[in-house]
């Protein structure tokens, strides 16, 4: 039998948090990560602890290198249409797509640490969203938090609904036509009648 590779912390959370995306924290097992990571059994409980420790620090990763750079790219965005849509790309982004989705629904209701990643997350999309709204023309930018708060329990919703049962239009074009209801078009996109007949204000 060839011996283990050499033990990479970095490309162990990594493969680690693919394989949490694809299975779930209670459906990967310690022979699962051991195989997957293709270390020892004691060199992963001596560096992490336990399933969970690895559990941990892959969403943790997962948040770092995915979900929160796209929360800081909403940051300053114009048009509510693309950054709802970016939001709800961030659910399902990077390597580890839909980690995020699965820690939400599986583990956060009964693991504070999960629950306080979870939060994170989901705070820095909702205050970028917060910030695309009030800083939008119409009634979207008098709504405040609130609207960002039950905006991204909306798409969350959706994405969980996409991922579980496979539902057409549960994606980002669903976020784009939530959010195309909530803000007018960009001005420089007519909204009336065009053409030689069109009225000039004149």
């Amino acid at each position: 039998m060839g011996r283990p590779r050499a033990f990479d912390e970095e490309r162990a959370v990594e493969a680690a948090a693919e394989l949490f995306a694809r299975r779930g924290y209670e459906g990967t097992s310690v022979d699962d990560l051991v195989t997957t990571l293709g270390v020892h059994r004691g060199s992963l409980y001596k560096v992490f602890g336990s399933k969970r420790g690895l559990y941990l620090a892959a969403l943790r990763r997962h948040l770092d290198r995915h979900v929160l750079p796209l929360a800081d790219e909403l940051v300053g965005a114009s048009d509510p249409r693309r950054a709802l849509a970016t939001a709800s790309a961030a659910y399902d982004s990077g390597p580890a797509a839909g980690l995020l989705l699965l820690a939400q629904a599986e583990l956060a209701h009964r693991d504070p640490e999960v629950a306080a990643l979870t939060a994170e997350a989901f705070g820095a999309l909702e205050k970028a969203i917060a910030g695309v709204l009030a800083a939008s023309d119409g009634p979207a930018a008098e709504a405040g938090p609130h609207l960002a708060a039950a905006l991204t329990a909306t798409v969350l919703g959706l994405r969980l609904r996409s991922r579980t049962t496979g539902a057409a239009g549960a994606g980002p074009e669903a976020a784009h036509a939530l959010a195309a209801c909530l803000a007018p078009p960009p001005a420089d996109r007519p909204t009336g009648p065009t053409g030689p007949d069109a009225p000039t204000g004149d």
